[in-house]
């Protein structure tokens, strides 16, 4: 079991590279004599994870490879945007999308189906993506120097917080189907994000879903957050988020060391 969240047994990978970490066992209290046990577990999971993060974020780096960690619960959208912003930069930008589920591949079908290339990690009880798997991963999609690689997170408001990727940005989805009150509610992942996409805002008519409150929770906990309320369904505020997007893979490609240009 992951120690730092409590999910599955473990986190095995879909893709020819996988990789299983064995993270013990968990309860949901602790004897006295496992807690230092258990909090040692704990910084190894995360201490070698962040080593593969920093691995993976010097590499992505020497691309010009703009990388974005997009996180949500289950049901926000986060397909739906990807496909959306395929549709805006594919073929002004090279594109490739990394997909995390528990199960199945229908969403990097999807993404296949907008013509990009994505490769899909299945965590099984697994709970979030790793930086190693997440690596590995890349390592086998064809994207080109200075594109963009949008990496979708397993539906989780809670594990996937803990977990670097090696990514210039997490980027968390928020959707007016659920509670303004998330941030407050899951406020590590809100913290640990530097823009959050307020997604289906065509369905505020419909819904009891308060923007100001959300957008006040959200900013007490990340004051920094850089915020773009938009829908995939009607397009309403994409360009803005497309903006954002070719601005960010603008300035990873000015960044690239000169060697590797």
């Amino acid at each position: 079991m992951c120690m730092t969240c409590g999910c599955g047994t473990s986190h095995p990978h879909s893709h020819e590279h996988a990789h299983t970490h064995e993270h013990g066992h968990s309860h949901g209290y602790t004897h006295a004599g496992q807690k230092g046990r258990r909090l040692s577990l704990e910084q190894d999971i995360l201490a070698e994870n962040n080593r593969y993060a920093a691995a993976n974020r010097v590499a992505w780096r020497a691309q010009g490879v703009f990388a974005l960690n997009l996180v949500s619960s289950p049901g926000s959208g986060k397909t739906s945007v990807l496909v959306r912003t395929i549709e805006a930069l594919r073929g002004a930008v090279p594109l490739a999308v990394i997909e995390g589920d528990q199960q199945t591949d229908n969403d990097a079908q999807r993404i296949h189906a907008a013509g990009v290339p994505a490769i899909q990690i299945n965590t099984g009880k697994g709970c979030h993506l790793d930086a190693h798997a997440v690596g590995h991963a890349a390592q086998d999609l064809p994207l080109s120097d200075g594109g963009l690689l949008l990496i979708e997170n397993v539906g989780n408001l809670v594990c996937p917080a803990a977990f670097d990727l090696g990514e210039a940005h997490k980027v968390v989805m928020l959707s007016v189907t659920e509670g303004e009150d998330k941030p407050i509610k899951y406020p590590d992942m809100f913290a640990a994000a530097d823009v959050l996409l307020l997604n289906k805002i065509d369905l505020l008519p419909y819904v009891d879903f308060d923007v100001a409150q959300a957008l006040t929770y959200a900013h007490r906990i990340n004051p920094g957050v850089r915020v773009f309320q938009l829908s995939a369904r009607s397009g309403e505020g994409l360009s803005a988020w497309f903006d954002w997007l070719r601005d960010g893979v603008d300035s990873a490609r000015r960044e690239m060391p000169q060697q590797s240009r």
